[in-house]
């Protein structure tokens, strides 16, 4: 699940800063020229707050990934500056998938070594262990759903580390993945995640037997760099709440691994709570990047004054006002429909802070995933109440979908109220009155909850027993580069947990839909972007929600910093960034 509470996932380095118009760079893309890099130094980056965990099978925010994959070799990663498909990393060959799309070989790279103190070649066994630590309850991996189709998956976390028989190893290069259904295509397209990473069960099988496990404190590097330890493996290096230390990995073979690792040490500073100080600090330091999107404040600095110490990307999800097909009077089209044409995206926007934050959505598969473009772009697929033209709404096409709901004044006159749940806090909060402002001017009865962050989604917007006819804080990113994962688990009816915690905000539960998605998943290539295309309209057709806005992330660096972002975390990448060169 890839809801805002982790604000993850994929971006497009090559159409940066649509929103802006340009984006901040030293040679306009973002991406430093090669001779301005060096080997050496130290570099600083300041953070709102701490990873959620340093284990590979338990993280999940983007924080998190962007330490993992500095210290880590999945089995594919993202380069900087690639955003299509991933490139091999512990895996030396892309995937092969069978015909039936019922098996995926990966054979694994020669050569990559555990850093201290296991200090040996990683092998197959190790991923398969890595997977199978996933399913403990020891460990608690966050999105088993996405390899549940593996032969002999558990339903269920297990009592301890369980063999899992639909992952062999014929030979300690090569790992085979057997599955129960075809879905070897977006099976192989998941491998990107950290699960991937090998885990040496020689090593961690002790500290798995513990509930929760303890390898988080005691993590063993496979990347470039590792966090310091003392020589038992026990992480000096981290401090939660105040600091992780990442030095060189004495066990890493630059001959095996795409990364440059330019910098000798790097100091991440976990306790930068207030962005604003945090990003004038980066901006006017030496050494230094920040974590995440600076204030308002500071963007437009950024974009009017500064303009060469920051890089712009799309994010690689989308956010929308959901539409529940299943509260009355939302489950007629009609309505749904009128309620979109009404709808000023653009207020939204601005309540989120303006052009900065990312352009207007007219559909849902983001700029950067495979399908945008064939979904109609930047301008979608063409219906007339959620168009490119019409971000402020247009309240005369309003009420003539009103009318043919039955509502001859062309405003709602009925008795239901609409219960509307938000975040208590801004920009959550402004953008819920903004929803709430666009249904009274059609003449809804509305009833504003405000609840925390925290809650939203786990206590209200994921529980279908709620009955909230618009959740005004939904959002959707990518966990891997396929637009399966961003259409099926919010809009397929067959997904549907009436029980919670259900993903399909809206019960979108159309046959229709759930047909699309089955051929889709089914197909490869040039074919596969179509078809996700083809669902991507089908939804919009059925104004289950409301697209508005595919954000964008905005990474500061200080002037002397060559930095680089990593299109999968849509952060800056630590293995490609460095300290320039003196003048």
């Amino acid at each position: 699940m890839t809801l805002n509470i982790r604000l993850l996932s994929l971006a497009l380095l090559s159409v940066l800063a649509v929103a802006l118009g340009a984006c901040g760079g030293d040679d306009g893309d973002g991406a430093p020229a090669a001779d301005e890099k060096r080997k050496g130094g130290t570099l600083t980056e300041l953070a709102a707050g701490d990873v959620d965990y340093l284990d590979p099978g338990r993280t999940y925010y983007q924080f998190g990934l962007q330490v993992q994959y500095a210290i880590s070799r999945p089995l594919y990663s993202f380069v900087p500056g690639k955003v299509e498909e991933p490139v091999p990393d512990l895996a030396a060959e892309m995937p092969e998938i069978s015909e039936d799309k019922k098996t995926v070989t990966v054979r694994l790279r020669r050569g990559v070594r555990f850093g201290p103190p296991v200090s040996r070649e990683v092998v197959a066994g190790d991923v398969k262990y890595a997977f199978e630590r996933f399913f403990s309850a020891n460990v608690g991996g966050p999105y088993p759903g996405h390899f549940s189709a593996l032969v002999g998956a558990p339903s269920e976390p297990t009592r301890g580390v369980k063999s899992i028989r639909g992952i062999e190893t014929p030979d300690d290069h090569t790992i085979v993945f057997r599955l129960k259904e075809p879905v070897g295509v977006t099976f192989a397209s998941a491998l990107v995640m950290p699960v991937t990473v090998p885990v040496p069960a020689d090593y961690a099988r002790k500290h798995d037997a513990r509930n929760p496990s303890t390898y988080n404190r005691y993590v063993v590097a496979t990347g470039p760099y590792m966090i310091e330890n003392d020589g038992s493996g026990r992480l000096t290096g981290y401090q939660p709440g105040r600091r992780i230390t990442l030095v060189r990995n004495p066990e890493w073979d630059p001959r095996t691994d795409h990364r440059p690792a330019y910098v000798d040490r790097i100091v991440i500073r976990t306790n930068a709570t207030d962005t604003e100080i945090a990003a004038r600090q980066v901006i006017r330091g030496k050494g230094m990047i920040l974590d995440s999107n600076p204030p308002a404040s500071v963007l437009r600095e950024l974009v009017t004054r500064i303009k060469d110490q920051y890089v712009t990307l799309p994010a690689g999800g989308y956010r929308f006002f959901t539409l529940n097909t299943e509260v009355k009077p939302l489950d007629d089209i009609n309505v749904r429909k009128a309620i979109s044409a009404a709808f000023d995206r653009e207020a939204a926007r601005k309540a989120r802070g303006g052009r900065y934050v990312g352009e207007i959505a007219t559909h849902y598969l983001p700029p950067g995933m495979p399908g945008h473009e064939e979904a109609g772009g930047l301008k979608g697929p063409g219906v007339d109440f959620l168009s490119a033209e019409n971000v402020r709404g247009d309240m005369e096409l309003a009420a003539e979908y009103m009318r043919k709901a039955g509502y001859p004044s062309g405003r709602y006159t009925g008795n239901e109220e609409l219960l509307v749940v938000g975040a208590n806090a801004d920009p959550g909060k402004a953008q819920a009155e903004v929803a709430r402002a666009q249904l009274e001017k059609l003449g809804f009865k509305v009833r504003l909850r405000l609840v925390p962050q925290d809650a939203l989604y786990t206590r209200w917007c994921l529980v279908p027993a709620r009955k909230v006819a618009m959740c005004a804080g939904a959002s959707w990113f990518r966990d891997f580069q396929d637009p399966q994962s961003m259409l099926e688990p919010v809009f397929k009816g067959s997904l549907i947990n009436r029980d919670g915690p259900n993903n399909n905000m809206s019960m979108l539960n159309d046959p229709q839909v759930d047909a699309a998605m089955d051929l889709a998943a089914a197909a490869q290539g040039e074919n596969r972007a179509r078809a996700w295309a083809e669902v991507d309209r089908l939804i919009v057709e059925r104004a289950a929600g409301i697209p508005w806005l595919w954000d964008t992330t905005t990474l500061v660096r200080s002037k002397d910093v060559a930095a680089e972002a990593n299109p999968y975390t849509t952060l800056w990448d630590l293995s490609y960034t460095a300290i320039r060169a003196e003048e």
